[in-house]
């Protein structure tokens, strides 16, 4: 297991649970100063990200990029996968098929979180979630074809009301055609869905390809309520090795959270 922290490129993200924001450079800087194997970024499209300057902060830091987010295109554009819109669909597909290509480049998977989307109005929620099956099974053929993986995010019932719990989660992902979709197993979604967090991990099983490390109040690992002790036993049952991303609120400052993060990776996990 790997280590990393969250950057937000995205000015109308603000107030979201990203570490650091805007200064791609200094965030870099500071991770690899306080010991982070990699970041995770979250940008506002491919277009804003110069492979060339990229590659050199990770390689003069040297740092990995762990994943790079989608929820963009929800945030600014409002596409996601299961609108009723086929054209509005179509452009959430060209759009994480655009971050997918540019972060295998790095071996970087992108993460399909809030483009999910929802289902709403006339659209019910089999239709829904059979347009998002279809787009995750392009979208997980063109992962392959990058040698990456896709990620899925399941959100809280606050965020989507397509898939929450683990169980049903599992069931969806194993019913794709595409073999390579992976879970990206949020803890700060998991405390307000699943009556066992460690459960829920043994649930998703060998189909953890990420996790997001935060406390039960969005705020770093450590300034919240969760035990995290049987969450990481659980990882390790199921022989867990991708990124621990503290995906997290700025809280008291960057820098405070950020801290926090990798000293608490640090004390759960055994690595130093």
């Amino acid at each position: 297991m790997r280590s990393a922290v969250t950057i937000s490129l995205v000015p109308q993200a603000k107030g979201g649970p990203f570490v650091f924001w805007d200064d791609l450079p200094n965030a870099a800087a500071e991770a690899a100063r306080l010991g982070f194997d990699a970041i995770e970024i979250f940008a506002p499209s491919p277009a804003v990200l110069d492979a060339e300057t990229l590659r050199k902060i990770f390689q003069q830091n040297q740092l990995q990029l762990a994943a790079l987010g989608t929820g963009a295109g929800w945030v600014i554009h409002k596409w996601h996968l299961s609108h009723s819109d086929p054209a509005v669909r179509a452009k959430a597909v060209a759009f994480v098929k655009e971050m997918i290509t540019f972060g295998s480049a790095f071996g970087a998977p992108a993460i399909l979180g809030s483009m999910q989307g929802r289902y709403e109005g006339a659209v019910s929620r089999k239709q829904a979630l059979s347009w998002l099956a279809e787009a995750l099974n392009v979208l997980g053929e063109h992962a392959a074809a990058c040698n990456v993986p896709l990620l899925y995010e399941p959100l809280n019932r606050y965020e989507t009301n397509l898939l929450n719990r683990a169980e049903d989660v599992v069931t969806f992902v194993r019913s794709l055609t595409t073999k390579n979709v992976k879970v990206l197993a949020d803890v700060f979604h998991l405390n307000i869905e699943e009556a066992s967090l460690p459960d829920a991990i043994r649930t998703y099983g060998e189909l953890v390809g990420h996790l997001h490390f935060a406390d039960n109040n969005r705020r770093a690992v450590g300034f919240g309520g969760i035990d995290y002790a049987p969450i990481v036993a659980a990882l390790r049952e199921i022989k867990f090795e991708g990124y621990v991303s503290g995906e997290v609120l700025p809280w008291p400052d960057p820098q405070s959270a950020a801290r926090q993060t990798i000293a608490s990776y640090h004390k759960l996990f055994g690595v130093k």
